[in-house]
């Protein structure tokens, strides 16, 4: 079975719009969420445009800090300190990656908890780590949502997570940690990777390489996330070789149209939550 994330996007988001006219009515005032893109990368101009054109959607003020693509890091880093100072803004969002020489570390660190709606500050991500309420990373969250969209039990389920990034593998690795499994993070340097993913009953697959995983690195009856977007000379693919590994997976998510847009839905969620957080904290 596919599970198709665009579907499952569009039902979160027109949730949303709902809770967002309501919490215009009950507090008199719009969800805004700032979206701080630095450059010219064509891809995060991309990601950005399709931020807005959700917010648009469920009724979110969009707040856009566009600079440079020489922009210091003082210069950044003001534009982030008045987003966090100002209290009309519920979320801000740095688009990743920044120009080279930019310390995102520098940056992300200035973004409020209450406000970091991408889930990557210390404190959201230490929370996440021991099972506190925590603004959780996009991506992973959007993998979960979709894995419980089918009803899948994790529980005592072995899961494979190929990649240990801090925006995806580790995050997605505690969230399944939380849901009971057994989990296993594998990475460049990990041996028998295909006898590691064969033994899982969940793969969740975030490497960056285009079809990377091959039908006989899949277990009979697996549930296959693929988180890559991989530009190729044939369009754009995901980690996994889904034309292939979909007839031996029990449930698979396709690329595009399977993890992306369940990240920006989740990013509006994120947002609404920070939200509501903010005006029952009285910020």
């Amino acid at each position: 079975m596919i599970i198709d994330g665009k579907a499952l996007s569009l039902s979160v988001k027109t949730e949303l719009k709902e809770k967002v006219s309501d919490f215009e009515r009950q507090f008199g005032r719009k969800i805004s969420l700032a979206v701080v893109l630095v450059g010219n990368n064509p891809a995060s101009q991309v990601y950005v445009k399709n931020k807005i054109k959700a917010t648009e959607f469920i009724g979110i003020n969009s707040v856009s800090v566009i600079l440079k693509e020489d922009s210091t890091l003082e210069e950044i880093k003001d534009k982030v300190i008045n987003l966090a100072d100002d209290s009309s803004i519920d979320g801000i969002l740095v688009q990743l990656p920044l120009p080279k020489g930019i310390d995102e570390n520098e940056v992300l660190k200035l973004i409020p908890p209450e406000k970091d709606v991408d889930g990557f500050s210390s404190a959201n991500v230490g929370n996440l780590l021991l099972g506190k309420p925590s603004v959780v990373a996009c991506t992973p969250l959007g993998v979960l949502t979709m894995i419980k969209s089918v009803n899948y039990d994790l529980k005592g389920k072995n899961a494979v997570v190929i990649g240990r990034s801090n925006i995806v593998g580790k995050p997605m690795a505690l969230l399944l940690l939380q849901e009971d499994c057994t989990v296993t993070i594998c990475h460049s340097k990990t041996k028998n990777l295909t006898e590691i993913c064969k033994n899982a009953d969940v793969l969740i697959v975030a490497i960056g390489k285009a079809n990377f995983v091959k039908e006989d690195m899949v277990k009979d009856g697996a549930l296959v996330i693929d988180v890559g977007i991989n530009r190729t000379e044939n369009g754009i693919v995901g980690d996994v070789d889904f034309e292939n590994v979909k007839n031996k997976a029990s449930y698979i998510s396709p690329v595009p149209g399977g993890v992306g847009p369940m990240t920006i839905a989740m990013l509006m969620q994120n947002t609404y939550n920070c939200a509501l957080k903010r005006v029952k904290n009285g910020l």
